[in-house]
């Protein structure tokens, strides 16, 4: 393995792969048991004939070690610049504040929106109640809580910016309905939160049922994230593809992984317009780097999805199908291994190497796959829409106060500049002035409502002289939103109270 940059290795020594021009991928060997899986994953890949030159590069802990606070270097970015196919195995990053998630900057620099995880179950070979579950994952990546856009505003609060956007959410959207069609599913179902958080879930469920009647013959529906979050653990088999916003989309692809057997057999595509990225979903599990038992599962079934997504169909097939026969026959690593359902426990290489001997047959009980030799990438383009009619019609002023909310209330309503008044006061949400009550618990960060009588339209002009006499007068603004209507409508929350 060459950790020190760019290197080229050739993957490919006959079978299925024969005539298939040699694919660009860059790979890294990542952290823990990165290096075991991989290379457990790259010799099922080279005696399966897959046709690969391979670029290795080096990320994750080393590179944080060094300083790098993002964990990957202008090298490595010129690598995947250059191939736009990443075989990624897991990497460890350090405990501690000063490090970037190397999994979101990959993902959001090369516009990989779409996380696909498929979630099935291999019962009776892997224990799991659910024998019946078969679905698709489709997570958006680059958008929601992970945009890592935090600050502490005051002593006691901290902030983080929730973004969802049209473009962003329709894309995923039309890639999860295109997924369903080709993959000849039946029903895509969308979790969101939007009964709270009415703007941005609220967003993401709009775009999803505008999409949704694109296609008819597809079932639709729409839950609650809770309550679809409860029935995917109970009842798995109700659903077939479901899409959903980035937090959310983390949480339920593990939930979805553990119920089917072990997160350690579950692969993830994540997938852009320009390029993707290949990656089991589980850690770099430092404790058990060197020990020979990681199970490799993961990044082979991913290294699975990358083989078709590069136009090698038929290795793809032949590799599935083996990594079914070899789980059929009883062959399992400590993460599955039952004593009452398997029949031989190896380590990471033993089962890349039962793998290998069982390539070219196909399961007898699980289901085969048979995966097109070459099949054109889904392209998805959000539509051109007529830009609404923005207009500003009041601002939320934040401040930092230990006072009362009445102290505060009667403080702002003097220093209100002409045309705008002071609306209501709330505190994490919740209206507390006017006509608050006592038991109302209060951090010191509230939000000021500024609007002009009757809310009509105000000026900047207003806003800026508003906030000079706020500032002049003591209540420094620590933040200010700007409240707009779009065609007429409120684009902002009422407080909760209001």
């Amino acid at each position: 393995m060459d950790t020190s940059g760019a290197a080229l290795d050739q993957v490919g020594a006959g079978g299925p792969g024969d005539g298939h021009r040699p694919v660009p991928v860059t790979v890294s060997y990542g952290d823990g048991i990165g290096p075991e899986i991989m290379g457990a994953t790259l010799r099922v890949l080279e005696a399966a004939g897959a046709a690969l030159e391979l670029e290795t590069i080096q990320i994750g802990e080393a590179l944080f070690r060094r300083g790098v606070s993002s964990g990957i270097d202008a090298a490595a970015w010129e690598s995947l610049r250059r191939t736009r196919v990443f075989l990624k195995a897991p990497i460890t990053t350090p405990q501690g504040g000063g490090y970037k998630s190397l999994n979101v900057t990959v993902r959001k620099t090369l516009g990989l929106f779409a996380n696909v995880r498929p979630c099935l179950s291999y019962a009776p070979f892997v224990s799991t109640r659910h024998p019946g579950m078969d679905l698709i994952i489709v997570r958006e990546n680059e958008e929601d809580l992970y945009g890592g856009i935090e600050h502490r505003q005051t002593p006691d609060v901290a902030q983080c910016l929730k973004l969802i956007t049209r473009p962003g959410t329709e894309r995923l959207v039309r890639y999860a309905f295109e997924a369903a069609r080709r993959h000849n599913r039946r029903k895509v179902s969308c979790f969101t939160k939007d009964n709270i958080m009415k703007r941005t879930d609220g967003l993401f469920h709009e775009v999803f049922d505008e999409v949704a009647s694109e296609y008819p013959e597809l079932e639709s529906e729409h839950l609650i994230v809770d309550i679809g979050t409860a029935r995917l653990a109970d009842t798995p088999e109700i659903f077939d593809v479901i899409v959903v916003p980035n937090l959310y989309g983390d949480i339920i692809s593990d939930v979805a992984a553990q119920i089917a057997g072990s997160v350690g057999l579950a692969g993830s595509a994540n997938i852009g317009a320009e390029a993707a990225m290949f990656e089991a979903i589980h850690g770099s599990a430092p404790t058990l780097a060197g020990l020979g038992i990681a199970d490799p599962s993961g990044l082979l079934l991913a290294a699975v999805q990358m083989l078709v997504h590069v136009g090698q169909g038929d290795v793809a097939t032949e590799v599935h199908n083996a990594w079914l026969t070899t789980i059929e026959e009883g062959v399992a690593t400590a993460d599955f291994f039952d004593q009452g359902i398997s029949r031989t426990r190896v380590g990471t290489d033993g089962f890349a190497s039962a793998v290998i001997d069982r390539l070219g047959r196909r399961p007898r009980k699980l289901a085969a796959v048979d995966y097109p030799v070459s099949t054109e990438p889904i392209r998805v383009t959000p539509r051109a829409r007529p830009r609404p009619v923005k207009q500003l019609v009041g601002v939320d002023v934040f401040v930092d106060s230990t006072d009362t909310p009445e102290a505060i209330g009667h403080r702002l309503e003097a220093l209100a500049a002409p045309g705008l008044e002071l609306v209501m006061i709330t505190n994490r949400g919740q209206k507390v002035y006017p006509d608050g009550i006592p038991e109302t618990f209060c951090v010191d960060h509230w939000r000021c409502r500024f609007q002009a009588p009757g809310g009509g339209p105000v000026t900047f002009g207003a806003v800026l002289g508003l906030l000079g006499r706020l500032d002049a007068g003591g209540a420094e603004p620590i933040k200010t939103e700007g409240l707009y209507t779009f065609d007429g409508e409120p684009g902002f929350s009422l407080g909760q109270g209001q």
